[in-house]
């Protein structure tokens, strides 16, 4: 289901509807509506936050006054439980009611069973938060992405919560390899992509981690690398790179040590 502002996938089974993201706050009502009309009236019993980000979370309390369990990585919790300032949107994010709150959480790779469909769900490291989780339907072979996938515009490394470009590369090598070519790839917004996009996605992204690493090695700061083109092969397919390369740059200095060379 799309329009609500994020994807949100629909699993269907004889006792009650599982969702991997709910939308924005202001189309919950009419989300809920949509639900129920797909699951002809069955229960919500389970509801994914891919990430604690608002495109994805804006149905968690309805959710759970429907009775439902919401399900996501445990950083997620703590950033929906606490006001949230994020400097690069110049926006602050007020704590959502406990009400709102993912119920079961984990820091670890678990798997369940809905009716006769297996459900796999794994953390993804500090990719584009810290609390990104994919949610894999090997039956059905759905794999939902989350904002880890970008589709038409550059992904985003929030640095504010924990996500960075090293960890946005290997969360996408992680998808790629629970995908095959068949596999239904879902990403937070955007049309359904395939093995092949993430495999673009991952391309890029280990060039320009090595590129934008040298280019910090040098002094370049963000000004520079716009100067001198360091994503020009690939903004006819993501678009203008400015804030891509704002916040991928504050949040590669966050690991400097890592990278190494820096300082």
């Amino acid at each position: 289901v799309s329009g609500a502002g994020g994807n949100v996938v629909v699993a269907i089974a004889d006792d009650g509807v599982v969702l991997v993201n709910g939308g924005l706050h202001e189309h919950a009502a009419e989300l809920s509506k949509t639900v129920s009309a797909l699951g002809s009236g069955k229960p919500l019993r389970y509801l994914f936050n891919t990430d604690w980000h608002a495109e994805h979370t804006g149905l968690n309390e309805a959710a759970a006054q429907a009775g439902a369990q919401i399900i996501a990585h445990e950083n997620t919790k703590q950033y929906l439980a606490n006001d949230i300032f994020v400097d690069w949107q110049h926006r602050t994010y007020k704590a959502l009611p406990k009400a709102a709150w993912p119920t079961r959480t984990s820091y670890n790779a678990d798997t369940m069973t809905f009716g006769r469909e297996r459900i796999e769900f794994g953390p993804l490291g500090p990719a584009h938060t810290d609390g990104d989780i994919y949610v894999f339907f090997p039956d059905a072979n759905v794999l939902v992405a989350g904002d880890v996938l970008a589709v038409g515009t550059y992904p985003i490394a929030d640095y504010i919560s924990g996500g960075w470009l090293g960890g946005l590369m290997t969360a996408t090598k992680t998808l790629l390899d629970l995908a095959n070519d068949q596999t239904r790839v879902i990403p937070g917004t955007g049309p359904i992509q395939t093995r092949a996009d993430l495999k673009v996605q991952h391309e890029m992204l280990v060039t320009l981690r090595e590129r934008l690493h040298q280019m910090m090695r040098k002094g370049m700061g963000t000004t520079d690398m716009l100067a001198a083109g360091a994503t020009k092969e690939f903004d006819g397919r993501c678009g203008d790179p400015s804030l891509f390369l704002n916040v991928t740059y504050r949040g590669m200095w966050l690991h400097v040590r890592e990278l190494g060379g820096i300082v």
